[in-house]
């Protein structure tokens, strides 16, 4: 699901010049008669709830195909399918235009990046981290840079698109950042040039190499490749820290943690940090929660799917810790990690801090279409074990802390600093 997020970036931020206005021709008419049958058989015969919540699909088909029909461009004949989309008033129904899906049948031009982190910062693209052996550390580049260019192109018209298309939506972040690292990234050992507003205020224009990215590479399915790490510290003595990209590699993951537990020794207080981690495998909250859990038969929510429902049940570990434990999200947190930050936090067992989660917890399945555009359509849904649903809506941090390029320029993360005094606080 979450990795098609960058595709709908691409869509706004990488938008040209309007639609061709000439008259459709036969053939492009048939293969958009074709499209919309085809979305709206999916629709009907794969959406989770048979009855589609009470919608007249059949009259919808009716009425719109007749617009369909009437349509004397292709964006005007996209702009139908997607209003059909609509009538469900549900994300992940998308149909994003063909130039944009072309992205997805480039395997491998986006395997290499400079190894820079960024996030949008009072609508300025501002680097959050830097790896530390990347091309990116090795010119100089630090956490708190705003980044104004890059290959040239000026960041800020491609981010006020986005802001306007999607300033509704709980998206917007996850967005927005993956419209700027998508342009930093590409084929490994090409350079990209970047300009950069440094901490003095002063522009900063380096070309950077692309490096693969740090970590061992991991597959799943048809998911194009991808890289896995984890990072552990103490924070201060008697705090423990874990942050990953991505729920995958289950093996790894457990041990990072496992061991992590244990190198803390009598821990005071565990931090997780799954900001900016976009998801992956979805058993892996489970198996992640139960490093903090000592209660058997408690989980973290249901999935819904048309022919039945996973319960995404937590089995405890045989020595769980059992003290105060801190997740940290951000916008960019999408799909698994919402589902194991919000789980934990409806159980009560963790305090959530930082900012509002992407409420991008479905799986999805993303298709082209006859006329050559993606079609993207959700086959599941999930509802916490609070009894609400993710999707659209988030985890709401119980703290909320937003960074500020300020403090980053200063060294500071205040997302860990305030989980860090929160845990100061707790009774041991």
């Amino acid at each position: 699901m979450w990795f098609r997020i960058c595709v709908l970036a691409l869509a706004v931020a990488c938008a040209g010049p309007a639609a061709d206005k000439n008259t459709l021709t036969p053939a492009a008419r048939q293969s958009n008669a074709d499209s919309f049958e085809y979305v709206w058989k999916t629709v009907r015969d794969k959406h989770w709830d048979p009855k589609l919540g009470g919608l007249d699909w059949q009259a919808v088909h009716d009425e719109l195909r007749v617009k369909l029909d009437q349509s004397t461009t292709m964006e005007e004949a996209r702009q139908i399918m997607q209003s059909m989309l609509e009538r469900l008033k549900e994300t992940h129904f998308h149909i994003v235009p063909a130039e944009a899906y072309e992205e997805l049948d480039k395997p491998g031009s986006r395997e290499g990046n400079p190894g820079i982190d960024v996030r949008i910062l009072e609508g300025q693209a501002v680097v959050t981290s830097v790896d530390a052996d990347s091309p990116a550390a090795a010119r100089g580049v630090k956490p708190g840079w705003q980044i104004v260019r890059v290959d040239g192109k000026e960041l800020a018209p491609a981010l006020g698109r986005i802001q306007e298309s999607f300033a509704k939506s709980t998206l917007l972040d996850l967005i927005r950042t993956r419209a700027v690292t998508s342009r930093l990234s590409g084929a490994a050992g090409t350079p990209v040039k970047a300009d950069f507003v440094n901490g003095a205020g002063k522009p900063v224009a380096l070309s950077l190499d692309r490096a693969r990215p740090r970590g061992i590479m991991a597959r799943l399915g048809y998911l194009p490749p991808m890289y896995f790490w984890t990072e552990s510290r103490a924070i201060r003595p008697g705090i423990g820290y874990v942050r990953f990209d991505i729920f995958f590699e289950p093996e790894q993951l457990m041990k990072a943690v496992g061991d992590a537990l244990k190198s803390c020794g009598e821990c005071r207080g565990f931090i997780i940090d799954v900001r900016g981690n976009p998801g992956g495998i979805g058993a892996l909250a489970m198996g992640l929660a139960g490093w903090f859990m000592d209660r058997q038969g408690l989980q973290l929510g249901n999935m819904f799917l048309r022919a039945n429902t996973i319960k995404f049940v937590v089995f405890p570990r045989p020595q769980p810790f059992r003290g105060p434990l801190a997740i940290l999200v951000d916008g960019c947190s999408a799909s698994t990690s919402e589902i194991f930050a919000g789980g934990l936090k409806d159980l009560a067992r963790a305090r959530i801090f930082g900012t509002r989660t992407a409420g991008a917890a479905l799986p999805s399945v993303f298709e082209k279409l006859p006329n050559g555009d993606g079609f993207q359509y959700a086959i599941a849904n999930y509802i916490s074990q609070g009894g609400k649903p993710l999707e659209g809506i988030g985890v709401i941090p119980d703290e909320e802390v937003k960074l500020t390029r300020q403090q980053l320029l200063a060294g500071q993360d205040s997302v860990v600093d305030a989980a860090v005094s929160w845990i100061l606080k707790q009774k041991n």
